[in-house]
């Protein structure tokens, strides 16, 4: 897992900006507007962002439009899954003893 995708995406405004582009591309101008930040710190979480291999830019004449790159979200969905295994082990375990538990609550039930 790369370690640096989980550092860009730790800073708040620069969660916003990846919630942002998940709707759809979007310039530094719209990004900036729709956060109430200054451009130049909009640029600023953008470049972090893309550093780290998160979006990617579109330059459209004096614009820059900026996307999300999958790779990033796939590496971490892929990092996420082996946890996701280790907790439904943990649910199954969990789910057999809290059956048991009722088996052995009916059995007194029906001795009393």
């Amino acid at each position: 897992m790369n370690t640096n995708v989980m550092s860009a995406l730790a800073e708040p405004n620069r969660m916003q900006i990846v919630e942002l582009l998940r709707e759809r591309p979007l310039t530094v101008g719209e990004i900036a507007e729709r956060l109430q930040l200054r451009q130049p710190q909009a640029s600023k979480h953008l470049r972090v962002l893309s550093e780290a291999g998160i979006v990617e830019a579109q330059v459209d004449a004096n614009r820059r439009i900026y996307r999300l790159r999958p790779d990033p979200f796939r590496e971490l969905d892929d990092w996420l899954e082996s946890y996701r295994v280790i907790w439904e082990e943990r649910f199954d375990r969990l789910d057999d003893y809290l059956q048991k538990l009722q088996g052995m609550e009916k059995r007194k039930e029906q001795q009393d």
